[in-house]
C-alpha cells in the first residue's frame, strides 16, 4: 500500500476563528483526487482552543468520510489542540492523533488492521495472537531464537527471528522490531505486557512511521514512566498521593534531609523504577547511608536513569488497581476494582477481582479517581490506575500501568468484556460503545501465577524441559499459558509460565474452585509456585479477606525465605497462633517495620 501526506489548514479562509467544516472537506479532497487505494495522513496544521476542541474533531471524522469516499483505506490525523492562552497570547498545546479505517460495506463497522505485530513472548503473545484470530486480522509474531517453537510461533500467520535469545538483543532491540514489522507489512505493533510497552520511543517511532502502536500516545507514555512527574501531575489533577518530594534526588545529602522531614520509615525508589528494582525501605539515617549508591547503582543498571525519591512509607496497605478503557473521542470508562495485595518482593502473587472486604463507598471513591486521573492526562487505550490503601481507609495514588496487565484476565470473567479486542479496536479508530451503566460487575475471580520457581529453595528461578502438561478444566476455570508438554523453558525471561483464573457467583465458590483447579493442574520437569498458592489459599486469614501487601513475608515464609509446606503449619513456629495480632495490629512502633510496601507488573 502507497502512503501520501495531505497538509489541512485549521486556519478558516476568513480569519474569523469559526470552523469551516466544507474548506477542510474541499482542502481534504484536492489534496487526494487521483490517488485511489492509498494511505493517507492528514496534517491538521495550525491550533484550535480547547473549547473547539468537539466541533474541530467531528469535521476531521467529515474529512475522514471525504477520504474515504475518494477511495482511501486508511486515514490517520493530527491536530494540535491548545490547553490554555495566556494573556500575552501563548500557547500550552498538546496533539492529539486519530487512526480512521474505511467502514466495511456489509456490517458498517471500520475495517481492522490487515496485519498486527506481536512484539512479545510467552501468553501473552499467545492470548493476542487469539484475539487477533478471532477479529480477523492475520498477525506476525517477533521471536528470539529461544522462543523458535512456542506456540505464539506456531499459531501466528507469519513469524519474524529479531535476534538471539537475550532480551537486549531481540525484544528489547527497538530497530529489530520495526524493521521486523515493516519487512512484513505490519500496520500495528501490539507490545503485550513487559519489554517495550512502556518504551515512548517505540511509540514514537511507530508513528513516525504511519505504523500504529496499541497503546496510549508516546507523551503519555513519557510522562507516567517518570514516577515524580507522575506524581506531580496526579496531584495537579487532585489524586492524593504518599508524602514525599516533588523532584529527584540531586545527591545523599538532598536525601537525608527529605527523609528527616518525611520522618522515618521512608522509601528510597527508583524515579524510572518499576519490579522493585531500585526501591529500598529505610528505618533509620544509618541505613539510609548504606543504601543510596546501592538503589543509584540497581536503578542506573535496570533503567537507565540512576534519579531517585523518596516517600513515607505506608504500613501494611492493601494494593488496589482500576481497569480503564479510553477511546480516542474522549470516551473513558472503569471496569471495576483488582486487588493485588499479595506479593512477594514487590512481585504480584495473587490477584482478585473485584476488590473485596473494603467499603464499596471507598472502591467507588478509588474508581472515580482513576477516571478522573485518566482525563487529566487524555489517556486512551487500556491502562490501570494503581492506588495503596491504608489501614484507616486512606487511599494515594501509586503508578500508571499504560499498557495491558498480566491480571487483565480476572477483570474479563467478572465483566464479559475482552480487555485484548478492545485494545486493538481502540487503537483502529473504532469508538468505544461500552457505558459506564451498561459495564455490570458479576461475581468474584481470583488469578494465581504459576511461575518456574522453587519455593523450598528461596524461589529460585526453574528452567527445563517441561515433561508433562496438563491444564484443570471444568467449570469457572481459565488457564492461559504458552506451556505444552515437551516445552523448554528458557532461562533467559521471566518465569512466568501460566495464569490460572477462576470465577464463582461468590468469593467462597471462586476459592473453592481454584483449590480444585490448582490440584488438577499437572506440570512437572520444572520446579513451580503452585504450593505456595495452595497455602494461601488454606490460611485463615486469607479466607477473611485480613491481608496487606505483607502478607506472604509474615505469614507464609520461613526465615530462610522458602515457603512454608502445607505440612509443616505455620512459619516461626505457627501462622494459626498470629492471625489475631495480624488483623487487630494497628500502627505501632515504626521501628517494628520489616518491608517496603509496593508492587509493580
Amino acid at each position: 500500500m502507497g502512503h501520501v501526506i495531505a497538509e489541512v489548514s485549521l486556519t478558516p479562509l476568513d480569519g474569523s476563528g469559526s470552523t469551516s467544516v466544507s474548506y477542510y472537506v474541499a482542502r481534504a479532497l484536492a489534496a487526494l483526487d487521483g490517488f485511489p487505494n492509498l494511505s493517507y495522513q492528514l496534517n491538521a496544521m495550525g491550533t484550535v482552543i480547547e473549547g473547539e476542541k468537539a466541533e474541530v474533531l467531528a469535521a476531521i471524522d467529515q474529512m475522514a468520510e471525504a477520504c474515504f469516499a475518494a477511495g482511501a483505506l486508511r486515514v490517520s490525523t493530527q491536530l494540535k489542540i491548545d490547553e490554555r492562552r495566556d494573556k500575552r497570547g501563548s500557547i500550552a498545546g498538546k496533539i492529539a492523533s486519530v487512526l480512521h479505517h474505511k467502514p466495511d460495506a456489509r456490517t458498517g463497522l471500520r475495517i481492522m488492521f490487515k496485519k498486527i505485530m506481536v512484539a512479545n513472548r510467552g501468553e501473552i503473545a499467545l492470548r493476542i495472537v487469539r484475539a487477533c484470530r478471532e477479529l480477523g486480522v492475520r498477525t506476525v509474531v517477533a521471536y528470539s531464537e529461544a522462543d523458535r517453537d512456542s506456540l505464539a510461533v506456531r499459531f501466528a500467520d507469519e513469524a519474524v527471528c529479531i535476534g538471539p535469545a537475550a532480551a537486549a538483543r531481540s525484544y528489547l532491540n527497538i530497530p529489530s522490531v520495526v524493521t521486523a514489522a515493516v519487512i512484513t507489512g505490519a500496520d500495528a505493533i501490539h507490545p503485550g505486557s513487559g519489554f517495550l510497552s512502556e518504551n515512548s520511543y517505540l511509540a514514537e517511532v511507530c508513528q513516525q512511521l504511519g505504523i500504529t502502536f496499541i497503546g496510549p500516545t508516546p507523551e503519555v507514555i513519557e510522562q507516567m514512566s517518570d514516577k515524580t512527574a507522575a506524581r506531580r501531575v496526579m496531584q495537579k489533577v487532585g489524586l492524593p498521593i504518599i508524602p514525599g518530594n516533588a523532584e529527584p534526588l540531586n545527591s545523599q545529602e538532598q536525601a537525608l534531609t527529605v527523609a528527616k522531614e518525611l520522618g522515618y520509615p521512608v522509601v528510597l525508589k527508583a524515579v524510572a523504577g518499576g519490579g522493585g528494582r531500585g526501591t529500598r525501605m529505610v528505618r533509620n539515617e544509618s541505613e539510609l547511608n548504606q543504601v543510596f549508591g546501592i538503589a543509584r547503582t540497581e536503578a542506573l543498571a535496570g533503567f537507565g536513569n540512576a534519579d531517585l525519591y523518596l516517600e513515607k512509607l505506608i504500613v501494611q496497605p492493601r494494593h488496589i488497581e482500576v481497569q480503564i478503557l479510553a477511546d480516542n473521542h474522549g470516551h473513558i470508562v472503569h471496569l471495576g476494582t483488582r486487588d493485588c495485595s499479595l506479593q512477594r518482593r514487590h512481585q504480584k502473587v495473587l490477584e482478585e477481582a473485584p476488590g473485596y472486604s473494603l467499603p464499596q463507598e471507598l472502591l467507588d471513591k478509588i474508581c472515580a479517581a482513576a477516571i478522573k486521573g485518566a482525563k487529566g492526562i487524555g489517556y486512551r487505550n487500556a491502562g490501570t490506575f494503581e492506588f495503596l490503601v491504608d489501614r484507616r481507609g486512606n487511599f494515594y495514588f501509586l503508578e500508571v500501568n499504560p499498557r495491558i496487565q498480566v491480571e487483565h484476565g480476572i477483570t474479563e470473567m467478572i465483566t464479559g468484556i475482552d480487555l485484548i479486542k478492545w485494545q486493538i479496536m481502540i487503537a483502529s479508530g473504532q469508538p468505544l460503545t461500552l457505558t459506564q451503566k451498561g459495564i455490570r460487575i458479576w461475581g468474584h475471580s481470583i488469578e494465581c501465577r504459576i511461575n518456574a520457581e522453587d519455593p523450598n529453595r528461596g524461589f529460585r528461578p526453574d528452567a527445563g524441559t517441561v515433561e508433562l502438561y496438563l491444564a484443570p478444566g471444568g467449570p469457572g476455570v481459565r488457564m492461559d499459558s504458552h506451556l505444552y508438554s515437551g516445552y523448554v523453558v528458557p532461562p533467559h525471561y521471566d518465569s512466568l509460565l501460566g495464569k490460572l483464573m477462576t470465577w464463582g457467583e461468590t468469593r467462597d465458590e471462586a476459592i473453592a474452585r481454584m483449590r480444585r483447579a490448582l490440584s488438577e493442574c499437572v506440570i512437572t520437569g520444572v520446579k513451580t509456585i503452585i504450593p505456595l498458592h495452595q497455602r494461601i489459599l488454606s490460611n485463615p486469614a486469607y479466607l477473611h479477606g485480613n491481608i496487606s501487601t505483607v502478607f506472604i513475608q509474615e505469614y507464609m515464609s520461613n526465615e530462610d525465605g522458602s515457603i512454608v509446606t502445607l505440612e509443616a503449619g505455620g512459619p516461626r513456629g505457627g501462622a494459626n497462633n498470629n492471625l489475631h495480632t495480624f488483623a487487630t495490629r494497628e500502627m505501632g512502633d515504626d521501628s517494628e517495620v520489616e518491608i517496603e510496601a509496593e508492587a509493580r507488573l
